[in-house]
């Protein structure tokens, strides 16, 4: 029966490939099918083999229509044709058109500044002038906004993308913006009479590329979103009147890492890769004949495939700029235009607004503020609206979000885990505890006394002495074992992790350890209370905690701390109130790093290990998260720390309990970002570190989902008493 199957697949496949003697090409208009004609003729003549026949629609779209209705094969498109289509039917990429670079790619959206502003980064826009294209352009219009909203920078409420782009620049000249929010308009100039201003046409003389960049160099804007080579093509001696004397090496891009870089650095240091037309085949063709057809026939007729002038039209068929056909490296249309592109796009493509957002709640107390915040919300016209839904536990509401019976529900770090790979949510919005675009509770760092040259990388660790703030608490215990458990260098069995730290160090101090059956070691180095009494008894021990833990350190009962990456500063450099943290400087200490390396105690997001991350608005992959995140961020301009209403989003002493939707500790909300998976939230070193002191049920009756909950127990107990 095996064989019979296989042969019939060999069958079907061979009837697929020899069967496709000809290829229907779709082509837009009256023109186009001339071309297409003439180019058939052509590649007949040249023997191309499979022949071409050509099929008239009126556009883009009607192609799309029916190349799912199989009437055609292929044609060739622009890619924000390609996103839009990708949405609608399912197809493959065959090839692409590329010019001289070999890569697809069309042009790099970039933001331009003057070098003497030194103060602007990609990362500070808010609150800037700038010069865009004009609205709805691709490189001064969507991939800009689209690349700040993706980010996370940019917040939109209910889709309304132009007041969320008056609401953060704090003036700019969009073309074509007019009857919008005053501001779009505020810094066009118009053709200098007074007349046209804020025209999507030549008459408003910020317009299109090189208006924008005009707009720049006159001062009206601080930054210009425009295509890498404007700033070539009004530099140097070229471009009009105003464009001389102007030298390209005044000018800068804004990178995505927060640096800046020369305008000749553009495929690095840019908003977005915008990539070229695609040639889009039906999803059960053979892409490669496709490819193999255009790229011959290019080089064996004499057909201008690039070129439109003989048929009275401009990129007919194809892109006049283009030069060749290069194969396209994925058939998935989002491999192939890239996941940044995507998403910017993506971000972009916000208009189907729900009218209510169901949250999920799980006490009376939370109950009783979702009302009041979902009231108060409604007041001033934020959307969608709020209901409340009361789930019976954290997996009850994970569930009715799955089901579409709820929407979103806040998660702390050991549920977004079990809400991602269990139920299949993502992150919408997260809480930040410093009021930065990271939003972690802390990074868990090991600390060591810069004049300890003996210890370089973790595997110098072995048989050294060690200050734990606790057994079972994060930073100080969960955290460095699964790191080096992850790494190698110790190996728990059967669950056993408190034996394999103690066969790892040579003696510690981890209070909590006083436990039986477990290492005596892992309490040696603790010295108990004031009265040297309860030596190892956790919350009694002078070492028991961070503090402790960096205390064991100082005082030389181990030569590495685990704490968090605050516990220095907070007991150094006169910070410390305590007798033995008196005259302690920061400098004295340095982190290890994963990286076999060591690092100063200021470079703790670099040299960390794991960031514990804060928690996360969780939703289904199908809720557009920018709705979530611009209703939460418009809501904290009303409700947030620094208002004066009767409504808190977090202060929860007005209800009963405490940390009631969003933590009370809660500085902001911030957009996910990069972060858009619930692994890209926690961070690799948080899961590697779940991931590996979690017991081979096998051989154990703990459970992984057991030792989560373990986990962000301690999570939180290690919040409560820091």
């Amino acid at each position: 029966m095996g064989v019979w199957s296989t042969l019939t697949a060999l069958l079907l496949i061979t009837h697929s490939v020899c069967s496709q003697t000809s290829v229907r090409w779709c082509a837009i208009s009256p023109n186009e099918l001339e071309k297409c004609n003439a180019m058939a003729a052509a590649f007949s003549s040249a023997s191309i083999r499979p022949t071409l026949r050509c099929v008239l629609a009126n556009s883009a779209t009607e192609c799309m229509q029916k190349l799912k209705e199989n009437e055609v094969d292929a044609f060739s498109t622009s890619a924000k044709d390609v996103y839009d289509f990708g949405k609608e039917i399912q197809f493959k990429i065959a090839a692409a058109e590329s010019s001289s670079d070999n890569v697809g790619t069309s042009y790099y959206a970039v933001a331009v500044v003057k070098k003497t502003n030194s103060y602007i980064n990609i990362n500070n826009l808010k609150g800037k002038k700038t010069c865009h294209t004009g609205i709805g352009r691709t490189a001064g219009w969507n991939m800009p906004i689209g690349y700040l909203i993706d980010g996370g920078k940019m917040s939109v409420m209910a889709c309304n993308v132009t007041q969320g782009v008056a609401e953060f620049f704090n003036a700019s000249c969009i073309p074509g913006a007019i009857g919008q929010a005053p501001s779009l308009c505020q810094l066009c100039a118009g053709d200098g009479s007074g007349e046209h201003k804020c025209e999507a046409s030549n008459k408003e003389k910020y317009y299109s590329y090189n208006g924008a960049f005009r707009c720049l160099v006159e001062d009206a804007g601080e930054v210009a979103f425009v295509k890498h080579t404007t700033v070539g093509e009004n530099t140097d001696g070229k471009g009009d009147i105003w464009a001389q004397g102007l030298k390209s090496a005044d000018f800068e891009l804004l990178c995505s890492d927060g640096t800046r870089s020369p305008v000749s650095d553009y495929t690095r240091c840019n908003l977005a890769r915008v990539p070229s037309r695609g040639i889009v085949v039906r999803f059960d063709m053979d892409r490669s004949a496709i490819y193999n057809m255009l790229k011959e026939g290019q080089q064996k007729s004499s057909f201008p495939i690039f070129s439109s002038i003989e048929f009275d039209g401009e990129n007919l068929l194809f892109s006049d700029k283009s030069t060749s056909f290069i194969h396209a490296e994925h058939e998935d249309y989002i491999a192939w235009m890239g996941r940044e592109y995507y998403n910017i796009l993506k971000a972009m493509d916000c208009n189907d607004v729900p009218e209510t957002l169901t949250w999920c709640v799980l006490s009376f107390g939370e109950q009783q503020k979702c009302g009041d915040m979902a009231l108060a919300f409604k007041k001033k016209g934020l959307a969608p609206n709020i209901q409340c839904l009361y789930g019976t536990s954290v997996e009850d509401c994970m569930e009715k979000i799955k089901n579409k019976e709820a929407d979103a529900v806040t998660l702390d770090g050991g549920y977004i885990f079990t809400a991602g790979k269990t139920y299949g949510l993502v992150p919408a919005a997260g809480e930040s505890y410093t009021g930065d675009s990271d939003g972690s509770i802390y990074y868990a760092v090991a600390v060591i006394k810069r004049s300890n040259r003996d210890i370089q990388r973790y595997s110098d660790l072995r048989g050294r002495t060690s200050c734990h703030t606790g057994y079972g608490r994060t930073a100080g215990w969960n955290i460095p074992v699964g790191v080096l458990v992850e790494k190698g260098l110790i190996r728990v069995q059967k669950c056993q992790a408190a034996q394999a730290a103690g066969e790892f160090f040579r003696a510690s101090c981890v209070p909590g350890a006083n436990q039986p059956g477990f290492p005596s070691n892992l309490c040696t180095q603790c010295i108990g209370d004031a009265k040297g009494q309860n030596k190892c008894v956790k919350g009694q021990d002078l070492f028991d905690g961070y503090n402790g833990a960096f205390r064991c350190l100082v005082q030389e009962a181990g030569e590495v701390a685990f704490v968090k990456h605050s516990t220095v500063f907070q007991n150094t450099n006169g910070n410390g109130t305590d007798p033995w943290a008196l005259n302690l400087n920061s400098k004295d200490f340095q982190l290890l790093c994963p990286q076999e390396s060591r690092a100063e105690v200021s470079q703790y997001k670099q040299c960390n290990l794991a960031r514990v991350p804060s928690h996360a608005v969780m939703v289904r992959p199908d809720t557009n998260p920018h709705i979530i995140f611009g209703l939460l961020d418009k809501a904290q301009q009303f409700f947030g720390i620094s208002t004066n209403t009767d409504f808190k989003m977090f202060d929860s002493s007005q209800y009963e309990g405490s940390d009631l939707i969003f933590k009370d500790s809660t500085v902001s909300i911030i957009g996910v970002g990069e972060k858009k998976t619930y692994e890209d939230w926690l961070g690799q070193s948080y899961m590697d570190a779940l991931l590996a002191i979690e017991c081979d049920t096998s051989s154990a009756v703990v459970s992984s989902a057991s030792v989560l909950l373990v986990i962000s127990l301690a999570v939180l107990f290690s919040l409560l008493v820091a």
